[in-house]
């Protein structure tokens, strides 16, 4: 069964940084281009960024530039860093299969003073 399960989410002020982790089991991790997503009050459900097998990663424009994917294929994980965070990046966010198919329950970012 393929399990994902994202951690990192948290209360942070406009400016601030967040690095998000998700797990990754039940499928050969290493195979796979994996994805993050994200829920935001004002957009709905939007594409964060990919990252295919051999760590090449390509993000949507609102977010180049301040995020970042990366993953280790020898524990199974796949991170998100969050820079430069603005108010409108609050939202759940998702960690996925490359197309956003299969998803774990998210992990909350809300940037506020």
């Amino acid at each position: 069964e393929v399990q994902l399960v994202e951690s990192g989410g948290g209360l942070v002020q406009p400016g601030g940084s967040l690095t998000l982790s998700c797990t990754a089991s039940g499928f050969t991790f290493e195979n796979y281009a994996m994805s993050w997503y994200r829920q935001t009050p004002g957009a709905g459900l939007e594409w964060v960024g990919t990252t295919s097998s051999l760590s090449r990663s390509t993000y949507a424009d609102i977010v180049k530039g301040r995020f970042t994917i990366s993953r280790d294929n020898s524990q199974n994980m796949l991170y998100l860093q969050l820079v430069s965070l603005k108010t409108d990046d609050t939202g759940m966010y998702y960690c996925t299969n490359d197309d956003g198919s299969t998803r774990g329950q998210g992990t909350q970012v809300t940037v506020s003073s």
